[in-house]
């Protein structure tokens, strides 16, 4: 067990490496870390039936030979299949299993979220249910771990079973945020990583609604490092991340953490302004060497463009004011209808993430603030 406190290794400088002329990091003295007292694995879960007997074999077979004790955090995302009676099972019969069964489905971010609250462990293990992202990974995560890197991220030097299109797609996405949305984002990464109980307190102050955990994660800083491994197919079931779901949360990613989009809608404007400049200097040449200047034509032209550069500012705009107005509603991320575990006979549980550990901090300030107001 880990009693002894870290020790500090003056000479030991975390300096991440520079990936561009202006993306510079902090610098860090790292604290060696005796191995975690207990690790929790955070697993969210929606419509994964095929997939759940390989899930539960392999995670078990892991923390059956980890040298410390272990949790597995379920998050059932309002699955319409049997996820929650097989997870309910697999809780029966093994006391270390959690499950959280959400009152419908809230998304993979909330379901990511309302695990990191209920998980107790030193150290924590976000990872997916469809096994691409192989547990004996984390062994390498907890060596980075033990010499005092508080974020741990899985970066796939290699993915398996996907597609050209996706791979395309998810190399654009990564590089394109961090030219231009954020620069200290890690590219080809997902949520698979490990975090220290101090980096996950410090997550867990950030309640905003529209969510975008990777990016949050490399926002609140630390010691990060990656480790380099390769993803797997997956091992049942299918994506639930479709093109249309993977745009969605591309779109959330970049407003939740920029105001480019804003910014876009600046040069649109500037541009569509420009057009119009350059049409006037065209009809007044062709009046001035006497061409006829039908004038219905260029006039519809600008009118559109003009219209079009509105419209899109004005939804962009709208985009940012409808986050606000969610935001501001103050509603829970998410919802718990049922917490089940070997020793808890599927009692219900909290009925709201404002019940949750992180969320009542967050509800003690808001209070606050009112009294003072």
């Amino acid at each position: 067990m880990n009693s002894l406190a870290p020790t500090i290794h003056p000479d030991s400088l975390h300096e991440p490496p520079q990936t561009g002329s202006s993306a510079r990091e902090t610098c860090h003295l790292l604290r060696t870390r005796n191995y975690p007292a207990s690790i929790s694995l955070v697993i969210p879960m929606f419509n994964e039936e095929p997939v759940i007997h390989l899930l539960r074999a392999e995670v078990t077979s892991y923390i059956d030979r980890l040298p410390t004790e272990a949790e597995v955090v379920l998050v059932n995302d309002g699955s319409t299949d049997r996820t929650l009676q097989l997870a309910a099972a697999w809780a029966k019969e093994d006391p270390r299993i959690k499950v959280i069964q959400f009152a419908r489905n809230f998304g993979h971010q909330a379901a990511a979220t309302a695990g990191l609250d209920y998980a107790t462990g030193e150290a924590i293990v976000l990872m997916d249910a469809d096994l691409q992202d192989p547990v004996s990974v984390i062994d390498a995560m907890i060596v980075r771990y033990c010499e005092g890197y508080d974020v741990v991220y899985g970066q796939r030097a290699r993915r398996a079973g996907e597609t050209p299109l996706k791979r395309l797609t998810a190399w654009l996405f990564y590089r394109a945020m961090r030219q231009f949305v954020y620069r200290q984002l890690p590219v080809d990464t997902g949520d698979f990583r490990l975090l220290s109980r101090e980096c996950l307190n410090a997550l867990k102050q950030m309640r905003e609604t529209h969510r975008f955990l990777r990016g949050m994660v490399t926002w609140i800083g630390f010691p990060q490092c990656a480790v380099a491994y390769e993803r797997h197919p997956r091992a049942g079931g299918t994506t639930k991340y479709p093109m249309s779901k993977m745009l969605s949360f591309a779109w959330t990613a970049a407003t939740s953490f920029s105001t480019l989009p804003l910014k876009l809608s600046l040069y649109l404007g500037v541009g569509v302004g420009l057009t119009g400049v350059f049409e006037a200097f065209r009809a007044v040449f062709a009046w001035a060497f006497g061409f006829v200047v039908p004038g219905w034509t260029s006039l519809m032209i600008v009118t559109c463009l003009i219209g079009s550069a509105m419209l899109m500012c004005l939804a962009i705009l709208g985009q940012y004011v409808g986050m606000i107005y969610e935001q501001v509603k103050g509603r829970p991320l998410y919802l718990v209808a049922q917490t089940i575990s070997r020793s808890s006979n599927a009692a219900v549980a909290p009925v709201s993430e404002m019940n949750s550990p992180a969320a009542k901090s967050f509800a003690e300030m808001i209070r606050q603030s009112i009294n003072v107001a």
